[in-house]
């Protein structure tokens, strides 16, 4: 006979900002649905459910019969609903002010649309720092589950977490249920009857115990293969038939149940850390390779399971130094935060600052800041979403502040935290950041009207898991596999699409090239650099005058060994959506034929779609805007997108030539292992000879009209009106 325990069942349903409609749909009807289809037949069993904001408000849009469903089952006590920050940030990332603004207001979200008490949370990818505790007890938190790998990095063994403990921040208290990672591999992969022997397992060692599993829910019919084998195939019914037929030892709880029950086993203070795997990914990929290595040569030593208990990743928020477009992102971010805040301490429009708040909390989710066995910051519609709402509240911010007239500002500052200037150039049509330090480059461009950031872009890098895409390796093993296992190749031969950049694909990067060098040499990463001008530091000022403002950046540097002093200035005017770009070299060798050209990066506008492709200036189409082009004698190149509605014309003071070709990476999401369009290079590059002086200089124009864009608001805005 078994001993009693209780066992939790503690699900996590999110879709994140930005993911395709077809996407969450799916999600719903493969996994959503059919789980509570299932659950609902089963009148004894219970469930503690976090859905994240996001997912919720779609849900609540689309399937508002589904929250009903939900409310039914919390008022038969079937249910408990957990808590979260509203829009799932990482909550290491987002300042302290709104981590509980954005809890506080998802509790109230969810107390109001389903009649309950929150009173537990939902930790986002259970990314914890022990200062959280203060946080959540001031927005009315009680508990959460973390893994039991935050518990084992504390010192703790797996004989000591049979319950849960209490942690404490400031004098504030706050529960801790470790979730099993035994279980999350289990469940649903292996059969349902595993998981009872494992159970049973516990409770001949542990009786009494509180037993966690904590997992997100698209794994019951959403990740690859697993809505045949939890559905169709019966898994689900079958778990649940038998912890209805176990009843009389497993005693299905949920988490508040348990904290209000059965009394903690003590005190713990947990380091910070987050589950295994996400450790491991946030590693540098040099040092998450080694680590894979050992892991693999160690495993099967009997020693391992020992020694693995002091093994450890590392920190999550060194994905953002890994990943300096994830950075980027943050720091952006926090611009927006810190204006929100000032806007709401002069006391702005009440209404528009908490719309700006709203857009915000929707730019914190968290799945473009990192990348592991899931998309990630490799998702361009995520990071498009991402600086979609945090342009959206800028320009809320600005409307509280009644900046209704045409305007022009510069700001220099540390904007990246890097302890270096950048430069804040803004106007009512677009927002643009220079990194003069790093190549005085352009590395955002915000295009207000449509709240695009055609900046935010993606270098290639090397991915740990590269390895095994160069190595060809065959996915299919006849078992439905847990997405951490998984090897799926969605296109052929990417073993020859892996590549990766010197530089960041981003804009106005300097290049001295080889006079032959051609279009194939610069698209393989094989093209000579003769100059150093490449992310060097450059000197920057600014020169301001009546509705204009112009950021100059220089540089003395050397090309071919010979000194030349490189002088770009941006200029931008109030009221238009149009950069004024002038180069001047000076120094250049006299009588010497030099081969010059500037690279600009595009993001936002994919590939291979008839509706947006590139045309010259007599709008002749010459293809998608993932083809490569070698124009010559050219002073103008254009890229419409008609489904965005934005047109980008590039016109130069003399002609000379430009390459275009897309930017993909070889990245892993959890369908396996994909071909990526990540941006657009348009690469404009002249053979010149310096004048008498050693001078030669071009002005080119990036005009950006967003019109048709424009126009379907309009029309969008009179149809609602009527």
């Amino acid at each position: 006979m078994s001993h009693t325990i209780r066992f939790v069942l503690a699900l996590h349903n999110h879709q994140p900002i930005g993911n395709f409609t077809g996407v969450f749909e799916q999600a719903y009807q493969e996994s959503y649905r059919p789980f509570l289809d299932v659950f609902e037949r089963y009148p004894t069993l219970k469930l503690s459910l976090h859905t994240s904001g996001s997912l919720m408000e779609w849900i609540a849009a689309a399937h508002p019969e589904y929250l009903d469903r939900l409310a039914e089952l919390v008022g038969t006590g079937r249910l408990e609903i957990i808590g979260g920050a509203f829009y799932e940030p990482i909550l290491a990332m987002i300042p302290r002010r709104d981590r509980v603004g954005q809890i506080a207001s998802y509790t109230q979200w969810l107390e109001h649309r389903l009649d309950t008490k929150v009173r537990g949370l939902w930790v986002p990818e259970r990314v914890w720092e022990q200062s959280f505790v203060s946080d959540l007890a001031e927005a009315g938190i009680q508990y959460t589950v973390l893994d039991d790998f935050h518990f084992k990095n504390a010192g703790l063994t797996q004989a000591q977490l049979d319950g849960y403990y209490m942690t404490e921040d400031d004098g504030h208290l706050l529960a801790v249920f470790p979730g099993s990672e035994r279980l999350r591999y289990l469940i649903p992969f292996a059969s349902p009857q595993e998981t009872i022997d494992h159970l049973r397992w516990i409770s001949s060692q542990h009786p009494g115990a509180v037993v966690v599993f904590g997992d997100d829910g698209e794994k019951f019919g959403t990740w690859p293969e697993t809505h045949t084998h939890v559905y169709t195939n019966g898994w689900l019914a079958q778990f649940f038939d038998l912890l209805v037929a176990n009843e009389s030892w497993i005693k299905i709880t949920t988490l508040g149940e348990a904290v209000d029950n059965v009394p903690p086993l003590g005190k713990v203070y947990l380091p910070d850390s987050s589950y295994r795997e996400m450790t491991e990914w946030s590693l540098p990929t040099e040092q998450l390779v080694e680590y894979e290595r050992l892991k693999h040569e160690f495993e099967h030593d009997p020693r391992w399971p020992a020694l693995s208990q002091f093994v450890k990743g590392g920190f999550w928020r060194n994905f953002k130094a890994k990943y300096p477009e994830s950075d980027e992102m943050y720091t952006r971010m926090l611009m927006v935060s810190k204006k929100l805040h000032a806007a709401t301490e002069a006391g702005h429009d009440a209404e528009l600052v908490g719309a700006a708040r709203t857009e915000l909390y929707r730019g914190q989710c968290n799945c473009s800041y990192w990348h592991g066995a899931f998309g990630g910051i490799y998702l361009p519609h995520l990071r498009n979403a991402v600086y979609n709402h945090l342009i959206a509240a800028d320009n809320l911010l600005d409307r509280a502040a009644v900046r209704n007239e045409p305007w022009v500002e510069a700001t220099p500052g540390d904007f990246n935290l890097d302890a270096r200037q950048e430069v804040f150039l803004s106007n009512d049509k677009l927002a643009m950041l220079f990194s003069p330090y790093r190549g005085g480059m352009l590395y955002e461009l915000d295009v207000r009207s449509i709240c695009l950031n055609l900046l935010a872009t993606l270098a290639r890098r090397p991915e740990a898991y590269h390895r095994k895409v160069l190595a060809g390796a065959a996915g299919g093993n006849g078992h439905v596999s847990s997405i951490h296992e998984r090897v799926v190749f969605k296109q052929p031969g990417l073993d020859t699409r892996v590549q990766y950049d010197a530089w960041p694909r981003k804009s106005l990067l300097d290049h001295f090239f080889d006079h032959e060098t051609s279009l194939a040499a610069v698209v393989a990463g094989q093209a000579t650099e003769r100059g150093d001008f490449l992310q060097a530091p450059y000197e920057a000022r600014v020169r301001r005058s009546a509705g204009r403002i112009q950021v100059q950046m220089s540089r003395q540097g050397a090309a071919w060994g010979h000194p030349v002093k490189l002088t770009k200035a941006v200029t931008l005017c109030s009221g238009s959506a149009a950069l004024e770009i002038a180069y001047l070299l000076e120094g250049l060798p006299p009588g010497q034929h030099c081969h010059f050209g500037v690279e600009l990066n595009f993001a936002g506008l994919p590939a291979h779609c008839d509706d947006r492709y590139f045309h010259d200036g007599q709008r002749h189409r010459l293809g998608h805007l993932g083809e490569r082009l070698d124009l010559h004698q050219t002073d103008a190149l254009a890229m419409f997108d008609e489904w965005l509605g934005i047109e980008l014309t590039l016109r130069s003071s003399c002609a000379g030539s430009i390459w275009t070709f897309p930017i993909e990476t070889v990245s892993q999401s959890e369908g396996g292992f994909e071909l990526v369009h990540q941006s657009v290079v348009v690469l404009p590059h002249w053979y010149i000879q310096a004048d008498a002086d050693g001078r030669w200089s071009v002005t080119m124009n990036l005009s950006i009209d967003t019109s048709l864009a424009e126009s379907r608001m309009d029309h969008a805005a009179l149809a609602a009106a009527h």
